[in-house]
């Protein structure tokens, strides 16, 4: 509760100046994201008077996402250059200055970070709350909110029950007992039905389509399965289909990539829950700041080029591969062998 009451003082201290505040996102805003933002506007405004504006960089693709932002109302803008000169204070929530997935500019100091990704050093901040056991980002605001004894609207607990949910997989991944006790203590005010209907969208075709892709194009090396999609519509895409291959028995271990707007995205999951993915992808990576994670979850990125030839993007997917599995110590021997092949 020490990072919630530094929260608070803070926000109290510098309500005067703090307005109006930018609140940013990483590009790719996922529940966690969408509820933390969400929260810490609610927060801002309605406890302390700050003037709040959400903003993001890239899409909100994932079904479950939109629906999260469109039935819950969350208002959300995306983020323009313009908007720096707007706001002069801004706050860095799930994600941090220099991380390759967010839009924050490197001569700029946040007001507020607020995250729960390790990093090689502490972000510089007015503000830097950075908890790598917290479960899920939303969790810090959740505590905040809840210590200062007001209400929470059912539109703001929802979201805040869905990102824990979603971050800690149903609290599986929770490490501490106070991650479980912030979601029992929200899930009250929390409307159950906004919820459910959040959790079980309605999917596109291409949802499938690309699924199915990633099923037949599978590779197994031992315990890791590969896959590559091609273009994705959404880079959100890539990870649902790493989850999805990582529950295949024989897999300890996933990974997906796939282009989008002339960039390579990749996820990497595991079932081992003491194992750092982020650290792993990070080694795979020429650029370690381009990829990141915390326990057994982990993404990043690199740009290949909008007009790329096929060549070009079949050789960095091959790469990140071969690095991969040589990063993992897999023997040779071990692969690869097609599981799905008719």
């Amino acid at each position: 509760m020490l990072h919630a009451r530094r929260l608070l003082r803070f926000l109290k201290e510098h309500r005067a100046t703090l307005t109006p505040l930018l609140i940013l996102t990483h590009d790719f805003p996922d529940p966690d994201a969408i509820a933390s933002a969400f929260a810490l506007q609610h927060l801002a405004q309605s406890v302390f008077g700050i003037e709040t504006k959400i903003t993001y960089g890239g899409i909100v693709g994932r079904t479950e996402n939109r629906a999260m932002v469109r039935i819950l109302r969350i208002r959300m803008h995306r983020f323009h250059p313009v908007l720096l000169r707007r706001h002069a204070h801004v706050a860095v929530v799930d994600t941090q200055p220099g991380f390759n997935n967010n839009p924050f500019p490197g001569n700029r100091k946040p007001a507020i970070v607020l995250d729960q990704h390790p990093a090689d050093h502490e972000p510089e901040a007015g503000l830097a709350l950075v908890d790598a056991e917290c479960g899920a980002t939303c969790v810090l605001v959740a505590q905040a909110l809840l210590q200062t004894g007001a209400d929470i609207p059912a539109r703001v607990a929802t979201a805040l029950a869905y990102g824990i949910l979603t971050d800690t997989q149903d609290l599986y991944r929770a490490r501490r007992p106070d991650v479980a006790q912030t979601y029992l203590q929200v899930l009250p005010h929390a409307d159950m039905r906004a919820l459910a209907r959040i959790q079980n969208p309605v999917r596109p075709r291409r949802f499938f389509s690309v699924l199915g892709r990633g099923i037949r194009e599978a590779v197994l090396y031992r315990r890791l399965i590969v896959t590559h999609l091609g273009p994705v519509d959404t880079p959100d895409r890539v990870s649902q289909v790493a989850e999805f291959l990582l529950t295949y028995r024989q897999a300890h271990w996933c990974f997906a990539t796939g282009r989008f707007r002339g960039r390579l995205h990749a996820s990497l999951r595991t079932i081992r829950q003491d194992a750092q993915a982020g650290e792993v992808l990070r080694d795979v990576f020429e650029k370690r700041h381009a990829a990141g994670g915390h326990g057994p979850i982990a993404g990043g990125s690199c740009r290949v080029g909008v007009d790329a030839p096929e060549e070009k993007w079949d050789e960095r997917e091959r790469l990140l591969a071969e690095r991969l599995i040589r990063r993992l110590r897999i023997p040779a021997r071990c692969g690869p062998r097609r599981p799905f092949a008719n």
